[in-house]
């Protein structure tokens, strides 16, 4: 289970609460758990997580001119500019994961060592559609936080925040009043730490070939790609690949292991759980900003980890791959890219299903070829482990949601957006849009 350890989480702010969570009561009793668990590499330095209570603003007339007010008075909540432990990677919870926050959450960070002070930047706050189904044990731990979607701003080391509710009414405007803001808020700030010593090269094919090793080990950095003859071979090996998928598996694409970007092993829970099957895959953007360099990318994806179990809750990051904007694809959620792990990405659709996350924010950047590509390699080759044709459609039972109440029988594309299982704006008009090329290249890859 994780092993929360106080002096790992590198807290100088005397002021700083770091708030520990306990591991979820039966997380093992979803389905199917192996006992086994992976062997832990620390990174350099493990990072850390700062939690600090938000409470409430003036009104924003008194704010330049200091005039006391009654906290009662205002329904914003927030912090003013402080100096804080150095972070990368920002986001707010409150307590209850089944409350939506009903507003606008902004943040203006300072560049760690300078004087410089960021611009306002809004947060994704319809992060509800994110994390594990109803009725799970991972979901019913007791531990799942409501959150935002995190928001990578690089190293900083000063922060402002403001959370403003939404006026939802024309008698709310009249009044000046507005919906409540959920209870228990708290501005996480997100130390991915350093990168490990031997972090593998980002790109596309950038660890393909060499000497090592080709099947999947828990103590590689990466997997290396494999042609559509090795990977069929190999598959023949493996167990649980579905019967007659041979002709239809796509080749294996380069995949940065876990260990190789440097996932600290005692965050997460020590057991895996697995559904039946893989009979989709479905498409996100992490909606952290496109600010990140492609070096960066490993930061950015311990940051999210991170951020999913200690401030969200979760027992482990909840996608099961991520693409960074140089095409470079990683390993997820831990329990084996062969195998039918479950996630916690597309709520009421986890079960038989991979989530696939691209690093960024796609809502109106297009994004490059290179990520709509790996996006392909990958679901061919890991739709192809199960027998699903990545151009044609398949049948999910939702487990609950907003757009398909739990126990639905729901037709999906085989690729499908996010938004296509929930009401979301997930994963970006611009990605979205590139999802029917990614299927059709995916098919051509699985020789269909």
């Amino acid at each position: 289970m994780r092993a929360f350890i106080a002096s790992a989480m590198g807290v100088t702010c005397s002021a700083v609460l770091v708030l520990p969570l306990a591991a979820p009561a039966g997380a093992a009793t979803d389905t199917t758990v192996t006992a086994e668990t992976e062997a832990a590499d620390p990174v350099e330095v493990p990072g850390s997580t700062q939690s600090l209570p938000l409470t409430a603003l003036p009104p924003a007339s008194t704010r330049a001119t200091g005039a006391p007010t009654e906290a009662a008075a205002t329904a914003e909540q927030g912090l003013p500019r402080r100096d804080v432990h150095p972070f990368s990677l920002v986001g707010v919870v409150w307590d209850d994961a089944d409350v939506e926050l009903n507003g606008t959450v902004q943040v203006r960070t300072r560049a760690t060592g300078t004087t410089h002070w960021s611009d306002w930047q809004e947060l994704e706050t319809h992060n509800v559609e994110h994390g594990a189904d109803p009725g799970t044990a991972e979901r019913d731990s007791g531990t799942v936080r409501g959150s935002t979607a995190p928001l990578w701003v690089g190293d900083s080391d000063g922060v402002e925040v403001r959370v403003s509710p939404e006026v939802t009414d024309v008698r709310d405007r009249d009044s000046g009043a507005s919906a409540p803001l959920p209870y228990g808020l708290r501005l996480e700030l997100v130390d991915p730490g350093k990168d490990p010593q031997h972090l593998p090269a980002a790109g596309p094919g950038a660890a393909a070939g060499g000497g090592e090793s080709r099947a999947p080990s828990s103590e590689a950095l990466v997997l290396p790609a494999l042609s559509k003859a090795e990977t069929e071979a190999e598959s023949e090996a493996e167990d649980g690949v579905a019967p007659g998928t041979k002709p239809y598996i796509g080749p294996r694409p380069t995949i940065i292991t876990r260990k190789g970007w440097g996932a600290d092993e005692k965050l997460r829970e020590s057991t895996f759980v697995y559904t039946k099957s893989v009979k989709a895959a479905f498409i996100h953007h992490t909606a952290t900003g496109n600010s990140y360099t492609c070096a960066q990318a490993a930061s950015v994806l311990r940051g999210i980890y991170r951020y999913h179990v200690e401030s969200s809750g979760w027992r482990d990051i909840g996608y099961n791959f991520a693409v960074d904007k140089c095409g470079t694809i990683y390993e997820g959620r831990a329990g084996g890219v062969t195998k039918p792990v479950q996630g916690a990405h597309t709520l009421g659709f986890n079960a038989d299903s991979m989530g696939i996350a691209v690093l960024g924010t796609f809502t109106t950047s297009k994004p490059p070829i290179a990520v709509v590509n790996a996006v392909a390699e990958l679901t061919a080759w890991k739709l192809g482990l199960f027998g699903a044709d990545p151009s044609g459609s398949t049948t999910l039972v939702s487990g609950g949601g907003n757009r398909f109440k739990k126990g639905t029988k729901v037709k999906l594309k085989v690729i499908s957006g996010h938004r296509d299982g929930f009401v979301t704006e997930c994963p970006g008009e611009r990605l979205y849009e590139k999802l029917g090329t990614a299927r059709t290249t995916s098919a051509r890859l699985q020789g269909r």
